[in-house]
């Protein structure tokens, strides 16, 4: 084979690795916000590598905004290794939260809020600082916020298939934001002992997930997120320097899941609880 013939081989291999990988057209991204305005499932990304992903999202965030408004923060998502499992990724994602996503605690919101509607224990931090962006640790991230807020995801999953969502897909689609129920701030406190004391309760704590009669619909700890959930803003900072973004003073972080996402039902009250978490209240929503 000669030198001609090799280089022709090699380019014909590199395409064949990128066929079906690709950032949606602005067509296919225009037709998913559309889907998701009327809340009906939107063709599911295939084939799309992380810089297809993020492009993707891209290009829906700016959709979004005209129809959203203002952005109040984001979400890390697949911050949990067994959500991670499930979606066949190995790292987080994020996307972004718009004005009048986060509802006040006890809301009542129908079953049918999106296409594909899951509800899931999580947790809001609220930023203080943009010393935030350069968070090495969680202590580096609870010295920049001022509120750590029990938060009741509402997530909308979108597309027709969502088995077939991996890493990228979930990034194409916002991380599936859509809607979250926020519970009574907890201030983060002033002196250094019981900042610790916080950390320590952060990672340690069990977050419980119930129905109205007391029964159990999943659980998880604090440590599930990344050992530590603060760990998902120290990630989320590094994100998104690296697109040029940074977060500012008042948005709201969602750090990710510490329960299974279920599917709402009509007449379901949900209750989330942070056992061991001291001053945290739990927060609800009921679906109707």
């Amino acid at each position: 084979m000669n030198c001609k013939q090799t280089l022709t081989l090699v380019a014909l291999v590199i395409s064949t690795l990128h066929v079906g990988a690709a950032c949606l057209s602005d067509a296919e991204v225009n037709e998913m916000a559309a889907n998701m305005a009327a809340k009906t499932p939107a063709a599911t990304p295939e084939g799309l590598s992380a810089a297809d992903g993020a492009c993707s999202r891209a290009k829906l965030n700016g959709l979004l905004e005209k129809r959203l408004g203002k952005v109040i923060g984001y979400k890390a998502g697949l911050t949990n290794p067994a959500v991670q499992k499930r979606f066949n990724a190995d790292e987080p994602v994020w996307g972004k939260l718009y004005e009048g996503m986060v509802l006040a605690n006890g809301a009542t919101v129908d079953a049918a809020f999106g296409a594909r509607p899951l509800f899931e224990a999580d947790m809001l931090v609220r930023v203080k600082s943009p010393a935030i962006n350069q968070a090495k640790t969680p202590m580096d991230v609870l010295r920049a916020i001022d509120q750590v807020i029990p938060f009741m995801e509402l997530p909308d999953l979108v597309v027709q298939a969502p088995p077939k969502l991996n890493g990228a897909a979930v990034s194409a689609i916002n991380v599936g934001a859509r809607l979250g129920v926020a519970g009574v701030p907890l201030a983060v406190p002033a002196t250094r002992a019981e900042r610790y004391a916080m950390l320590d309760a952060l990672r340690d704590m069990n977050v419980v997930l119930a129905d109205e009669s007391g029964a159990e619909l999943g659980r998880g700890k604090g440590s599930d997120i990344l050992e530590h959930p603060l760990n998902a803003v120290v990630w989320l900072a590094g994100a998104l320097g690296k697109e040029g973004l940074a977060m500012k003073p008042g948005d709201l972080i969602s750090l990710g899941s510490f329960s299974p996402l279920l599917p709402p039902k009509a007449g379901l009250k949900a209750t989330a609880t942070y056992r061991g978490l001291p001053g945290a209240q739990p927060v609800s929503v009921t679906f109707k």
